[in-house]
């Protein structure tokens, strides 16, 4: 998921007059139409985990029924359109409900996320110049940014646009993310070589 703000003339000034002068387009509208539905319908679960994650946790691990409503809505409203079997609903379940930890672990780290003061949230939102970056972009994610967004978070080295997929798309369109992956890192992606003495293959053929 692709977590940006608009540029600014303080921190992005090319992207900044960029973004001024620059109409959003039809995939842009839509996916920030997108966004604002999930900002005001679909993130109530956000606001409960991250403030009182204890509550809903002796919940979900209370109720296996309880747990399946909280997670399979995810599923359902997160995907686009993707076409989930009886087996692929309850092993997402089992794996919550059947973890060392427990569904309540995974109410928590929304809470750590909000409240940590050493690495707060918000910095993954900002300027890291140090990585390069990859975004992939999907019309049923939970937010949809302009492209002129993301390129705020870094050196941005790869994008895709994508016709399909939300914010499981590892899930429904795992052919996509294999696809990308081997241009990013491949020989002639902007990531290849990016770790120092590593190339990613052995002889010609690549380790993905």
């Amino acid at each position: 998921m692709v977590r940006a703000n608009p540029p600014s003339f303080l921190s992005n000034p090319l992207l900044a007059i960029q973004h001024t002068f620059s109409p959003y387009s039809a995939r842009d509208k839509k996916g920030l139409a997108r966004s604002e539905w999930f900002a005001q319908e679909g993130s109530g679960y956000n606001l409960l985990q991250r403030t009182k994650p204890q509550t809903i946790g002796y919940a979900l691990a209370d109720s296996p029924v309880a747990l399946l409503a909280w997670i399979y809505e995810k599923l359902h409203d997160w995907t686009d359109k993707y076409p989930w079997t009886d087996d692929e609903i309850l092993t997402w379940i089992s794996i919550y409900w059947f973890s060392t930890a427990g569904p309540a672990a995974s109410c928590r780290i929304y809470y750590e996320a909000v409240h940590s003061k050493d690495l707060p949230r918000t910095k993954a939102s900002g300027w890291i110049g140090n990585v390069k970056l990859g975004l992939a972009y999907f019309p049923r994610e939970l937010t949809v940014v302009p492209k002129s967004w993301g390129r705020t978070l870094g050196p941005v080295c790869y994008e895709s646009d994508n016709a399909t997929g939300g914010h499981f798309a590892a899930w429904e369109t795992p052919e996509v993310i294999v696809k990308d992956l081997r241009e990013m890192f491949g020989k002639k992606g902007g990531a290849y070589g990016v770790i120092k003495g590593k190339k990613g293959y052995d002889g010609n053929e690549a380790r993905l």
